[in-house]
């Protein structure tokens, strides 16, 4: 009966082993079929050979990514830009961040100067206006000086006027 034991668990290896070889097979048997056999490989491969070069339209590459592979591969501008080395493009992206921020700097720099421009013109608004506050204040300190005086000489001739037997006539 010990025997029996042994040889069963040996019996579930053949077994596991018949079973893994059978998938391991059919897997491989599906594999080659996905990769040889492939209905969609063979339509894009007629479409490759049977498409003319073409003109790019960005329309038509973003609906079809195949599409714009052919017109990259007929285009000269854009092969000479695919074999570029990555520090030449890297060197002409620094050269047009170089060109941007230039650019941005000049264009702030008009904008700095306009702005003091402005500043300027307000500035001498204000010193206009603060002349024309300071001679008003003026007119207006000389006019109540005027009224003080007016007042002080329009008493002292009605005090005369007084001494003198003056009678008012509106107070009667």
């Amino acid at each position: 009966m010990r025997e029996w034991r042994v040889l069963h668990p040996l019996k579930q290896r053949v077994c596991s082993n018949g079973v893994l070889r059978w998938v391991l097979i059919w897997v491989c048997f599906c594999f080659l079929v996905f990769t040889v056999g492939s209905p969609n490989k063979w339509r894009l491969k007629e479409n490759i050979s049977t498409c003319p070069p073409c003109e790019c339209y960005c329309s038509l590459a973003q609906e079809y990514p195949q599409h714009l592979l052919d017109c990259v591969k007929d285009d000269p501008v854009m092969n000479e830009e695919m074999n570029k080395n990555l520090i030449i493009i890297l060197s002409e992206e620094l050269t047009l961040q170089k060109i941007v921020a230039n650019e941005t700097l000049e264009h702030t720099k008009r904008l700095l100067m306009d702005a003091k421009k402005t500043f300027s013109q307000y500035q001498k608004e204000v010193e206009k206006c603060n002349v024309g506050v300071g001679t008003c204040e003026e007119a207006r300190e000389k006019a109540e000086a005027e009224f003080i005086e007016e007042l002080r000489l329009s008493a002292l001739w009605e005090n005369r006027a007084l001494e003198y037997g003056w009678n008012d006539i509106a107070s009667l």
